[in-house]
């Protein structure tokens, strides 16, 4: 597969433009991404989560991650859900009490000014594609991470020149209804790679989505069993 390499600014999404399309999509969101559920299982399996981690979920939505999350990390784990539209994290707060009795805190902000304490062992960005071409969202998200936090990112991509090129009509209609930037959707996760060094990308759903997933320099925290 062929990667542009990315490293700094290009062109930044419109926040104003995605708080009113999540404000329209709230209500629908959960049956719209309800395709891509497989595509959520592969990328919260690749995060590696253990008894205890804590998590950042970023951009989380409507908190479709929760209950998977939690079921990983169990009761001792930590969830922080990072989600600029109001209309969406009220429906992820009605699912904390899926998130398998782990301690959640939703932030409603965006994510390149989003606040919190927490020192994470993994992040998780599913379809947030606006975020991952905010190079000062990425880093906000990584400044938040430990030596050695497992960082997955998943979403739709262009499909490469070749048979499967006409599945990129497929990705412009779904992209159109969740990004502000098509900019960069040959490889969403060019930003994360520039800054933690390379990431195993599996495409899938026929090369129109992928799974990218990569760890932060340093040894990851080992835990008592």
């Amino acid at each position: 597969m062929t990667r542009r390499p990315d490293t700094g600014p290009g062109p930044a999404p419109d926040r104003g433009a995605a708080l009113d399309l999540y404000r329209l999509r709230a209500g629908i969101y959960d049956w719209q991404l309800a395709p891509f559920e497989a595509l959520r299982c592969l990328a919260i399996d690749r995060l590696a989560l253990r008894r205890g981690d804590a998590v950042l979920d970023v951009a989380c939505g409507t908190g479709l991650s929760l209950p998977l999350i939690g079921r990983a990390v169990g009761r001792t784990g930590r969830i922080v859900g990072i989600e600029q539209s109001p209309e969406m994290i009220e429906r992820a707060r009605e699912r904390i009490p899926a998130a398998q009795g782990a301690d959640v805190t939703l932030i409603c902000s965006p994510v390149e000014s989003a606040r919190f304490e927490t020192r994470a062992d993994a992040a998780l960005f599913h379809f947030t594609h606006d975020v991952l071409r905010r190079p000062d969202a990425v880093d906000n998200v990584l400044r938040h991470l430990r030596p050695g936090a497992v960082v997955v990112a998943s979403g739709l991509k262009w499909a490469p020149p070749g048979p499967l090129w006409p599945v990129n009509f497929l990705v412009l209609a779904a992209a159109l209804h969740s990004v502000t930037l098509l900019d960069g959707l040959e490889a969403p996760w060019s930003l994360l790679e520039a800054r933690i060094g390379p990431m195993r990308v599996e495409p899938t759903y026929m090369e129109g989505a992928y799974v990218a997933s990569g760890v932060l320099p340093g040894p990851r925290r080992q835990r008592s069993r």
